[in-house]
């Protein structure tokens, strides 16, 4: 049963914090349940393994008064003061380019607010159910945010960063408790907050994964605040001169509220199956189809074509990277370390693969063009239109008309779980990688998340 929001004459802050105030009355839907545990054992792959690369390992040593005390947990077990905690497992869970996507809002909500929500129940002892809820309130509230921000948003915000902020504080308001006020002027505050620009990785750089650590950290801090009685403008988002108008086109907000309690967003999340930027993903699973169909081995091409999408080539343009992070960010690398190699997992961005001459000398016969069509169905569309050119003369062409991952062709149970195991494996250990992802499937029946607390 939906809740009844507030008049039309409140702000849009306000009808988000009424609704969420209001929800906490009414059980979670055992799909709904399903898919927020998904979205918890898809972001602790990402972030566990991240927590041992940089920047998380030099956030510890930068942040190491706010660690070895407090009831929050890094990613890999150390304490931490609750928002050093949002911050470092937030950039963890963000930097190895593996945490989910809400295709809708171009963003990734689970690093900003997963990390956030979790490092407050452990910090509170809060029990397993009230995090999950906590995480659906803020998956909720902030993917209709970005839908909302739209694509005029995406264009210089990067919207893990500013809309992320969002999620994190309205879990961390959910799991506070907060009255309507309270939760309202912590919006308020978090929009002022809310930062991430895109040139930031347009070179190489560490800004990206900051990006989600920070917006869990402020999400936290607003929330927090108003607690205490901080307050905001409460039309700062949707007033003359507010967020929407500054930082998008003026957005519908009227529409943004609309399904709240009726359409779950978290039911609809992207979850990764390569591990690199996901606008590259259509343009992988279309060559690899092609291939496939062709009967080609990567020394067999002659010249590949890829068209799709114009965020696509903007964000993912390197065309030499260098680096692990440029690699990511490459669609030429990503498709032809794809055809060279069968996948893009971890292993494609070591040192010795990013060099890989075979790999390079495909890169070299690979073009990438904007498609109108394409680009107009972008956001709520993400597909790549690829050729491939063999050397024997054959020519053809597939239409891959969305991402392997996608809510429309989604990554199983079985195969999210093969995901958590392949990357948190390897850092935890097969045995305890196991254990974990065992507990993590029944998290909503543990009495607190409090580290050594029965939970």
């Amino acid at each position: 049963m939906a809740v009844q929001l507030t008049a039309p004459m409140a702000t849009v802050l306000e009808r988000f914090a009424d609704w969420a105030v209001a929800f906490r009355a009414q059980p979670l839907a055992s799909e709904v349940v399903h898919h927020a545990r998904r979205a918890v054992i898809d972001l602790h792959a990402a972030m566990i393994s991240g927590a041992v690369e940089a920047p998380a390992t030099l956030l510890e040593r930068a942040l190491a008064e706010e660690l070895d005390r407090g009831e929050a947990r890094l990613a890999l077990g150390r304490r931490a003061a609750v928002r050093a905690a949002g911050l470092i497992n937030g950039a963890a869970a963000h930097t190895t380019e593996v945490d989910d996507i809400f295709r809708d809002g171009i963003y990734h909500p689970g690093a900003p607010t997963i990390p956030a929500a979790l490092a407050l129940a452990q910090s509170l002892g809060a029990s397993g159910e009230a995090f999950l809820r906590a995480v659906v309130v803020g998956y909720e509230i902030a993917t209709r945010i970005g839908a909302a921000m739209g694509r005029a948003h995406y264009r210089y915000w990067h919207n893990t960063g500013t809309i992320g902020c969002f999620g994190s504080c309205a879990a961390a308001a959910e799991l506070l408790g907060l009255d309507a006020k309270r939760f309202a002027h912590a919006l308020a505050t978090v929009t002022t907050f809310s930062a991430g620009l895109q040139q930031s990785f347009r070179q190489d750089s560490m800004s990206k994964p900051l990006h989600a650590g920070r917006a869990a950290e402020a999400g936290l801090t607003a929330a927090l605040a108003a607690r205490e009685g901080v307050i905001g403008s409460l039309d700062v988002i949707d007033g003359e001169a507010g967020y929407g108008r500054a930082m998008s086109d003026g957005p519908d907000w009227d529409k943004a509220v609309a399904t709240l309690g009726k359409d779950f967003h978290i039911t609809r999340m992207t979850f990764k199956n390569h591990t690199c930027c996901g606008h590259t993903f259509a343009a992988i699973d279309g060559a690899l189809a092609l291939q496939a169909k062709m009967g080609l081995k990567a020394q067999d091409i002659a010249r590949v074509h890829v068209g799709t999408y114009k965020a696509a080539l903007d964000v993912a343009g390197y065309e030499e990277p260098r680096t692990a992070a440029e690699g990511r960010f490459s669609l030429k690398y990503v498709v032809a370390t794809a055809l060279t190699h069968g996948s893009v997992r971890f292993a494609a961005f070591a040192p010795a693969r990013l060099s890989d001459p075979a790999t390079r000398e495909l890169m070299h016969h690979i073009d990438v063009a904007v498609d109108p069509q394409l680009d107009a169905a972008f956001p709520a569309q993400r597909a790549a239109r690829v050729a491939i050119e063999a050397r024997d003369g054959r020519r053809e062409e597939f239409l891959q008309p969305t991402r392997i991952g996608d809510p429309d062709a989604p990554l199983s149970d079985a195969q999210l779980d093969a995901k958590f195991l392949e990357l948190a494996g390897p850092v935890l250990g097969d045995a305890a990688a196991r254990a974990q992802l065992a507990s993590l499937w029944k998290i909503d029946s543990r009495p607190t998340l409090r580290p050594g607390a029965g939970g």
